[in-house]
C-alpha cells in the first residue's frame, strides 16, 4: 500500500525553529521528525511514500531524496501554499491511486505498529467502511478529545452516551481512507479534514482502534525539547 506523509504545515507555533527548517525536519534523538516514520514504515514492510510539501519544501526534497537510502521510494506532491489537510490529500490523489492509501502526519512520534496499516486498508474495501483512524489517550494540552471510540467504532463525543462507556480519544494523526471519500473536492483547493471525517463519523463509516504505546505530538519547541530528551535518553540506554 501506499502512505502519504503530510508534511506541508508552516508550523506557527514552532517560530522561529521553523523560520529555517521545515517542522518534519526538526530533530528527536538525533533524527528528524519525518525519518522516524520512513524508518518505521520500512521495517513494517511499507515502502512506497507521498510527500506533500509547501513550506522549506526543497530542504524536504533535499535531505530526503528519492528515499533510496532508507528502503523507500519517495515521491514528492509540492504544494506551492499548503492547502490543509484534505485539500493536501486531494492534491497528492495522481500519486496515492485508486487503492486505500494511509495518511501520516510527519510533526508527531510515536511507537505506533504501521505493519497493521494494510490489515486496516483490506478492511475498508471489505466493510464498505470509508475510514479507519487510530486513536490515542488524551495529551495534556488537548484534555477533552476529538471523537468516541465504542466496539471498532468512531463515534461523535455528543452522541458517545448511546455506546454503554465509550471513551473520547485524540485523533492520532494517523489514518487509513479510501479515494472516494476526497472525491466532492477540487484539486487544488484548500480543505481541512476534521469536516469530513465528522461527516462519515455520523454515517457510521469509520472504524478505529486505541494506540495505547507511546504517541507525542511535536506541537511546541518546549513539547520538541521534552521529547528530545527522552528518546535520547531511551535511544541511549544500555
Amino acid at each position: 500500500m501506499k502512505v502519504m506523509l503530510l508534511a506541508a504545515g508552516r508550523g506557527e507555533r514552532m517560530r522561529p525553529l521553523t523560520d529555517r527548517i521545515p517542522k518534519p525536519l526538526l530533530e528527536v534523538g538525533g533524527k528528524p521528525l519525518i525519518v522516524w516514520h520512513i524508518e518505521n514504515l520500512v521495517r513494517a514492510g511499507i515502502h512506497d511514500l507521498v510527500i506533500n510539501h509547501a513550506h522549506l519544501g526543497t530542504q524536504i526534497e533535499t535531505t530526503l531524496g528519492d528515499g533510496s537510502r532508507f528502503g523507500a521510494r519517495i515521491l514528492y506532491s509540492d504544494e506551492g501554499t499548503a492547502l490543509e489537510t484534505a485539500g493536501g490529500i486531494v492534491y497528492a490523489l495522481p500519486l496515492l491511486g485508486d487503492e486505500p492509501f494511509a495518511v501520516v502526519n510527519s510533526d508527531i512520534w510515536c511507537d505506533y505498529d504501521f505493519a497493521h496499516l494494510p490489515g486496516h486498508a483490506e478492511a475498508l474495501v471489505r466493510n464498505g467502511d470509508t475510514a479507519h483512524l487510530v486513536m490515542v489517550n488524551n495529551p495534556p494540552q488537548h484534555p477533552k478529545g476529538d471523537f468516541g471510540l465504542a466496539d471498532g467504532r468512531v463515534i461523535e463525543p455528543a452522541t458517545s452516551v448511546l455506546s454503554p462507556q465509550p471513551s473520547v480519544l485524540t485523533f492520532s494523526g494517523i489514518g487509513v481512507y479510501q479515494p472516494a471519500l476526497f472525491a466532492h473536492i477540487s484539486r487544488g483547493t484548500k480543505a481541512p479534514l476534521a469536516p469530513i471525517l465528522l461527516e462519515q463519523i455520523a454515517l457510521g463509516k469509520v472504524s478505529g482502534e486505541h494506540h495505547r504505546g507511546l504517541w507525542a505530538d511535536v506541537g511546541t519547541p518546549v513539547r520538541l525539547a521534552e521529547l528530545d530528551r527522552q528518546v535520547s535518553s531511551q535511544h541511549n540506554a544500555p
